[in-house]
């Protein structure tokens, strides 16, 4: 199962001060090297964390690390439709944001993770409503998938675990899923007896849409508060190809340490 790290916690926190510390393309680096199968980032429009200008250095060093961790990918989420905009007092010229289509066309990346957040939404939390898509929006999704794909770039829909949104995910055009595992964290980290029984009852959810996913030649992701208090659980949903950790992984790593906090993450995404 690959690790995909999202670096947006660690872009947050050199934000809050004027340099470049922590170093960005520094800490990717060394998660690599410490076990990452992957990095991920999440550029939005306010550019709070990742801001665009990080993506194409990025993608640059996780090219030149590939020659020695040759599985290695990159992963850009956002939102498809997220337009460009300019800079504010915060940011200079050469940080304005370009639109999410022209951050990929930039970058490149393996893989890009289509969510369908608000601009000023604090984090992802539900996947795409593909049911209630008009014919419209529903071709306006399958070019942008498209296009995408057109790049060299594999598409993911961050989606909830429901059978039939994957199904229009597939006739989409989509390449995978990544499955939307808040609700199933939070009750999981739940000490309440009825609260477990939720979560292993979402988990039965994750493993049915997964399965379901798997038939139809959808590859499976899945992300979000994943930890390691409940990846020991979730790691054994079926046909799970990479989970996307950022928040819990760098709350962690201040306990841990970096490359411990990795070594402990791989250890339990490698257990047979």
């Amino acid at each position: 199962i690959q690790l995909s790290v999202n670096l947006n916690k660690i872009a947050l926190i050199r934000n809050s001060r004027p340099g470049n510390n922590p170093d960005l393309l520094d800490y990717a680096a060394r998660c690599i090297d410490a076990g990452a199968g992957g990095i991920t980032v999440h550029p939005r429009p306010d550019q709070r964390h990742i801001r665009a200008a990080d993506c194409p250095a990025l993608g640059a060093l996780i090219a030149e690390k590939k020659s020695d961790h040759p599985a290695l990918e990159y992963n850009i989420e956002g939102n498809p439709a997220a337009a460009a905009e300019t800079s504010d007092s915060q940011h200079s010229d050469a940080n304005s944001y370009p639109g999410f289509m022209e951050i990929l066309r930039r970058s490149r990346p393996d893989q890009a993770t289509l969510v369908p957040d608000a601009d000023g939404q604090l984090t992802s939390d539900h996947g795409f409503d593909l049911r209630h898509y008009n014919t419209a929006q529903r071709q306006q999704l399958a070019a942008t998938i498209a296009e995408i794909q057109q790049l060299g770039c594999r598409v993911s829909l961050f989606i909830d675990p429901d059978c039939e949104q994957i199904s229009h995910a597939r006739d989409l055009g989509a390449d995978r899923i990544e499955l939307y595992t808040g609700p199933y964290a939070e009750a999981a980290a739940s000490k309440d007896t009825v609260a477990s029984e939720s979560a292993n009852a979402l988990f039965e959810q994750h493993c049915a849409a997964a399965e379901h996913a798997e038939r139809i030649g959808l590859g499976v992701n899945a992300g979000h508060d994943l930890n390691l208090h409940n990846l020991p659980q979730y790691r054994q949903l079926p046909h799970l190809r990479e989970v996307s950790i950022g928040h819990s992984l760098t709350i962690d790593s201040l306990e841990y340490g970096l490359v411990d906090t990795l070594q402990r993450y791989r250890h339990l995404l490698d257990k047979d």
